[in-house]
């Protein structure tokens, strides 16, 4: 107790000597800045013109500072400030200019400061020094903003910071960065199909102008289609009827789509990763337009395995429960007030106090669960939400189930979702099978495969096609 006083005195004086300080211009800069961090808006705008850039580094530091963000503001604010009750500081002595409406939360940690801290380290993983440098320079300053404009003492500050800095870390675990994931095995096959240099016979897919230029560019006679999202099943199935060489330039759902046409005709499949996540190209070790032209040229075709449920195939996972339902929130509104932000959104709702896990069926078994996770392949790591295969062709399904106790806190279940530890091991459970039957009582079932949901009626069956897909691999 005597400790904590102290430390509180010592918050006290330093909150003082800011409100004493006089810093010409700030109070036209902090304020507006502070308010512009509400919610996380500015790290969601941040992320949308990093992923608006082109640029493969910027979309993934986009995505993983919003993982960051989306793992901080819970932990701070459903936990963090639930265990630590301290009043907001008197901001009396502070100028007019630079008071902001006192939030009715407590006061430590600091969401803010952990949001920011948690988007900058998560930033700094992935894009160059050039954008982590001044995104880190302006998450330094929200955070001096709380201070300065009299909402939270240095204590709240440093405390948040820390969080969102460690979160910020805590997302290698979660997504590997760029040079860390490697690529998974798979075994080589011969080219079913005799392949021109340049192209010929290749049809390839994207809704990516710059993509179908520079595939274009790369590979003359090829026939590259520029197709609207809505319009992308047709196309593929279409470009799958006439092609040699079918090529998918997109994220995973784009991947999952070709990958369905391509296993039905029997031809083999190109994938160019122009989507925010790229997580089978990335198993492939293919990370960029000119390593797909690479891997088509070097005709080093492999045959990897394919997932199935309720007729639909996934080449990453299928999922229950969270992950569906979080897609399905953030479709609602994406279209109104962006991807990003309706991700947020989407996140909160799932997260909060209206959560509630579903009943389910599996292989018989009756049980109250949050998410079941069904890979394709062996997945690495322990938890609920694994991102990385050592093989694309070992025959089996990865079977990884978070269940629900009574009272079982929510952030508890996120925090179990991402690690599968946190102290509840006891409601998870993982094995592999080659197959997984699955029944709801309410007789439908949402699913989500390869980031993509639908719905399916009656008992769903889970299954493997062993090497059954063909796909270019870097030699």
């Amino acid at each position: 107790m005597r400790l904590r006083s102290r430390l509180h005195q010592l918050d006290k004086r330093l909150f003082k000597a800011v409100a004493e300080a006089h810093l010409p211009g700030l109070e036209r800069v902090l304020p507006p800045l502070s308010r512009a961090a509400d919610n996380a808006l500015l790290w969601a705008g941040v992320a949308g013109a990093f992923a608006l850039s082109g640029r493969r580094s910027l979309r993934r530091a986009a995505t993983r500072g919003l993982l960051a963000v989306s793992l901080a503001s819970p932990l701070v604010n459903l936990a963090g400030k639930q265990a630590f009750n301290r009043k907001r500081p008197l901001a009396d002595t502070l100028p007019m200019g630079r008071l902001l409406k006192t939030p009715l939360s407590t006061s430590f940690p600091s969401g803010h400061s952990a949001s920011a801290a948690a988007f900058a380290t998560a930033v700094a993983l992935e894009a160059p020094l050039a954008v982590a440098v001044p995104v880190a320079v302006v998450a330094g300053a929200v955070c001096f903003s709380r201070v300065y404009t009299g909402v939270h003492y240095p204590g709240d500050v440093l405390a948040g910071a820390a969080i969102g800095i460690a979160t910020g870390l805590v997302t290698r675990r979660i997504w590997p960065e760029a040079n860390e994931a490697g690529r998974a095995r798979a075994s080589s096959t011969a080219p079913a199909v005799a392949l021109d240099p340049l192209g010929e016979g290749v049809v390839a897919v994207t809704h990516d102008e710059a993509v179908r230029r520079e595939l274009s560019a790369a590979l003359g006679k090829a026939e590259v289609l520029d197709v609207e999202t809505g319009d992308l099943e047709t196309a593929m199935r279409e470009a799958a009827g006439r092609a040699k060489v079918l090529a998918a330039a997109g994220g995973d759902g784009t991947v999952n789509c070709a990958a369905q046409e391509a296993l039905g005709k029997g031809t083999p499949l190109l994938v160019v990763p122009a989507g925010t996540l790229n997580h089978f190209a990335g198993a492939l070790g293919v990370g960029s337009v000119e390593e797909a032209v690479e891997a088509y040229r070097s005709g080093n075709l492999v045959a990897v395995d394919v997932g199935e449920v309720a007729g639909r195939v996934f080449v990453n996972n299928a999922s229950l429960g969270l992950y569906p339902e979080l897609v399905d929130r953030r479709e609602a509104r994406q279209r109104r007030i962006g991807k990003w932000p309706a991700l947020l959104w989407a996140l909160g709702e799932v997260l909060g106090k209206d959560a509630s896990p579903f009943e389910v069926s599996v292989d018989g078994v009756p049980y109250r669960a949050w998410l079941l996770f069904v890979g394709n392949c062996r997945y690495d790591s322990r938890g609920a939400a694994p991102t990385t295969r050592q093989r694309l062709e070992d025959g089996v399904l990865d079977i990884r189930l978070l269940t629900a106790a009574r009272t079982l806190p929510r952030l508890r279940a996120f925090g179990s979702v991402i690690t599968g530890r946190l102290g509840i091991s006891r409601h998870y459970r993982q094995w592999q099978a080659d197959t997984v039957r699955v029944s709801s009582p309410s007789g439908t079932i949402r699913l989500a495969r390869d980031g993509e949901t639908f719905s399916a009626e009656g008992e769903v069956v889970f299954t493997k096609h062993p090497r059954a897909l063909h796909v270019f691999q870097p030699s």
